[in-house]
């Protein structure tokens, strides 16, 4: 029997039900977004995004099934730089290792296409999604293809002469991009489960937009930090090298170049945007847990609060041990969830909508 979408049922409970599954779900794929990030950013320090040589969206899904599969592989990956300069004498067993981390990273990026592909259509063929929020779903869609293009423009940089890595602004733009999607998916889930704003004061709205902006900020710096390597020197804190700003920082010229080429100068750029991202954080949440807010956006700042804590201590810890692998995995994933608390709390402390939209929009009973 042909599926007639009027005769999906229509009204509040309806409304309210479609609602919670269509929120659900986006909350679901920005988490899914979130664990793309962790493992890009693993997939970055471990050296390992460079050994899948290919760009193939739908048949690199299926790993090598035989040993002439395998071998056809690593040939490609000895032909590029870092093979040569960094692991030249790597036999089969250890290409695999990294071979495995990247294909897991990408295979990641196809679930979480498909994962928001599969039930937009479904929701879409249902009546589920209001009209209002199709045209940002499919902007969303597009932009996450345009991101999977921009990681393999990435990995391209990395098969350039001399070159054992990516390069860092591709690096940036990719990670840029990933936490755009990730607080759009966030922002638009958490507007759908509560369309109604709190009474919230707008002093604690506006420390925390300009708390995200050096949020933000500071992990597009920590995106440099970690292209350049720039974490396995000045190992100290809370100098460098016995002074508060290092003697290399304005080594490169014209001067602009070191704010993204000189590993001194963005490490100490990534420090002090931390700091200040920290402080602002921690006033926030101060000034705004000393009023009287409601519990959703007081749990939200508390919970801010505390992560900027945990994350600082984190970042001293990775810089002081000179950036081993599972801490600065763990630093750049409590960064991510960092960024989510003040998303959250952001949301939780918007603005009133205009009277008009919360008639079309009734909460969910």
């Amino acid at each position: 029997m042909p599926f007639d979408i009027r005769e999906f049922p229509a009204g509040a409970e309806a409304v309210a039900r479609n609602r919670r599954l269509v929120g659900g779900w986006l909350l679901a794929v920005a988490f899914m977004v979130l664990v793309m990030i962790v493992l890009g950013g693993v997939t970055r320090l471990s050296g390992s995004g460079l050994s899948i040589m290919e760009w193939a969206p739908l048949s690199g899904a299926v790993p090598p099934l035989n040993e002439a599969e395998w071998q056809r592989l690593f040939r490609l990956y000895q032909h590029i730089p870092q093979y040569a300069l960094l692991h030249d004498g790597m036999d089969l067993a250890g290409f695999k290792r990294i071979f495995w981390l990247e294909w897991v990273h990408r295979l990641w990026g196809r679930l979480v296409g498909a994962a928001f592909l599969l039930p937009l259509l479904w929701f879409w063929a249902r009546g589920a999604i209001e009209p209002r929020l199709r045209p940002q779903l499919v902007l969303l869609f597009l932009l996450g293809g345009v991101q999977g293009a921009v990681g393999w423009f990435m990995v391209a940089s990395g098969f350039f002469p001399d070159s054992i890595a990516v390069s860092p602004y591709r690096l940036v733009v990719h990670l840029a991009l990933a936490l755009i999607l990730y607080a759009a998916l966030l922002w638009i889930g958490l507007t759908v489960l509560r369309p109604t704003p709190l009474a919230a004061p707008a002093a604690p709205r506006r420390r925390l937009v300009a708390s995200l902006a050096l949020i933000a900020l500071t992990i597009i710096a920590g995106g440099f930090t970690a292209g350049l390597h720039a974490g396995r020197i000045y190992n100290s804190f809370p100098l460098m090298d016995r002074r508060v700003v290092p003697a290399a920082y304005a080594a490169l010229h014209p001067l602009l170049r070191n704010l993204t080429e000189n590993p001194a100068a963005v490490q100490f750029d990534h420090r002090l945007l931390a700091t200040l991202a920290a402080l602002m954080v921690l006033a926030t949440a101060a000034a705004g847990l000393l009023r009287r807010q409601p519990k959703p956006l007081a749990r939200a700042l508390a919970a801010l609060g505390l992560l900027v804590l945990v994350q600082y201590a984190l970042g001293v810890a990775t810089l002081l041990h000179a950036a081993p692998l599972d801490l600065a995995a763990l630093h750049q994933g409590v960064a991510v969830l960092v960024f989510t608390a003040a998303v959250v709390a952001l949301h939780a402390a918007r603005g009133a909508a205009p009277a008009r939209a919360r008639q079309l929009i009734p909460e969910p009973t």
